[in-house]
């Protein structure tokens, strides 16, 4: 019988996670657009851009959890913390553009997505680290504790159970 710290991935390093959350994030971003342009000429451009951003989000959330950060489905909670760093995210590249509005009356379209992939950049580098070490790093944080209580828990009733005396060493295992 399979323990539960032996059914658990280990997590990729740092720069496959990152690889990968670059490949599928791009890829779905991608897709997205795509998609928006072609539900746009059924229904008008904001509401499709909603429907889109909230179906890409938890496509490319299934797979951050599932191959980007060796783990399986990603839970409801994990969805909704993924969610909530997409969000910081638009917002920061909002703020980014809104910022770049106030500084220069008429800035150029060269000098809008500089600033705008730049934002865009450091959003994504931000939104990387708070997937891998807080919404997906929980699932293997909580898997080891149990482990352990079993391990702790047989410890202590061998310890109990063993006669006393010199002669009985008992350790946990």
């Amino acid at each position: 019988m399979e323990t539960a710290h032996s059914q658990m991935k280990a997590a990729p390093p740092a720069f496959t996670a990152f690889a990968r959350f670059v490949l599928f994030g791009g890829g779905v971003g991608i897709a997205s657009s795509f998609a928006v342009a072609a539900l746009a000429s059924w229904m008008p451009w904001v509401l499709a851009n909603a429907l889109i951003t909230v179906v890409a989000t938890l496509l490319a959330t299934e797979l951050h959890a599932r191959f980007t950060f060796g783990g399986g489905h990603a839970t409801l909670r994990q969805h909704a913390q993924s969610a909530g760093s997409a969000a910081v995210a638009y917002a920061v590249t909002c703020v980014a553009m809104l910022v770049l509005q106030q500084m220069a009356a008429a800035p150029g379209a060269v000098l809008e997505q500089v600033v705008y992939l730049s934002a865009s950049a450091l959003a994504g580098v931000a939104r990387f680290m708070v997937l891998r070490l807080v919404v997906f790093a929980r699932n293997r944080s909580q898997v080891t504790p149990t482990v352990r209580t079993a391990r702790s828990v047989h410890a202590t009733v061998a310890r109990t159970a063993a006669p006393a005396g010199p002669a009985v060493l008992c350790h946990a295992a």
